[in-house]
């Protein structure tokens, strides 16, 4: 009874996946119900967003813990005095943003992210939107023959060929990646995972990180992915959502994907995001 009375409001987007929660301060303690709660949210609605927060990085950090251990991203530049959290920074003379595609954060790990909880700081009076995308609903419009195909197959994922010390990307990015010598690690995942917590079937392949189908050249697997990524690119898989200073996403960093869109040139976006970690997929 006493939950009942502490529930948040939960609103879903226009979109195919996404809600916003009101009537939530993230800057106070939450209690264990109330996090479940939200978790419920998450794996219902694949992202939830939260409006008007305003938390010192130390709660941004107390929120994120309670979701699972924090995961440090080998790239970005930490938010000064606080590794835990890189800067998604955009400066008003740079051309190329972070995160402008279609992808999925640390799909080339061994054990992905469960997702990110990303904080706006600063953002352009106009533009600067991202965009998410629900694997889910693009798995389930596959037709049964590809459903069945797609279901035995596995794919190689990497952050060589983004990340490494070669990548355009790197060079493009003006100095905020770092670290290219520990672009090295690729990793292996099912093509359709079952998600750990939801049950739901999702279509784990995204343009950023995966490189081909393990037993399959490069160059095999290009037109399957290349028709995987347009179908799951349809607007009808997808929701928009507009920044405003302390505005929050939380996705969920496996049944989803994200493209930050670079509309807003000659204007800074300055965002805190947090990694946390996630569990062994299957």
């Amino acid at each position: 009874e006493r939950m009942r009375n502490r529930r948040f409001d939960v609103a879903p987007t226009a979109g195919a996946l996404g809600a916003e929660i009101n009537g939530v301060d993230l800057s106070e303690p939450l209690s264990d119900p109330q996090i479940a709660e939200l978790r419920g949210a998450l794996n219902e609605y694949g992202v939830i967003f939260f409006r008007d927060q305003k938390l010192t990085p130390e709660q941004h950090i107390a929120f994120a813990e309670r979701f699972g251990p924090i995961d440090i991203n080998r790239f970005f530049q930490a938010a000064p005095g606080y590794p835990q959290i890189a800067e998604v920074r955009k400066e008003p003379e740079q051309k190329v943003n972070i995160g402008g595609g279609w992808h999925t954060d640390h799909s080339y790990d061994q054990v992905p992210a469960l997702g990110s909880i990303l904080l706006a700081r600063e953002t352009p009076p106009r533009g600067g939107d991202t965009m998410f995308a629900c694997m889910n609903r693009a798995y389930e419009a596959l037709s049964d023959g590809l459903k069945k195909t797609l279901g035995s197959m596995r794919a190689v994922h990497s952050s060589r060929h983004v990340f490494g010390a070669a990548s355009a990307y790197v060079k493009d990015a003006g100095g905020r990646l770092g670290n290219t010598e520990s672009a090295v690690q690729d990793a292996v995942h099912p093509v359709v995972l079952r998600h750990p917590e939801s049950g739901k079937k999702i279509l784990y392949v995204n343009p950023a990180f995966t490189t081909h189908f393990e037993g399959w050249t490069a160059q095999e697997s290009a037109p399957l992915l290349a028709f995987l990524y347009q179908h799951a690119a349809r607007p009808e898989f997808q929701t928009r959502f507009q920044w405003r200073e302390g505005s929050i996403a939380f996705w969920d960093n496996r049944a989803t994907w994200h493209y930050a869109v670079n509309d807003y040139h000659g204007a800074r976006r300055l965002m805190h995001r947090i990694t946390v970690q996630g569990g062994p997929l299957q």
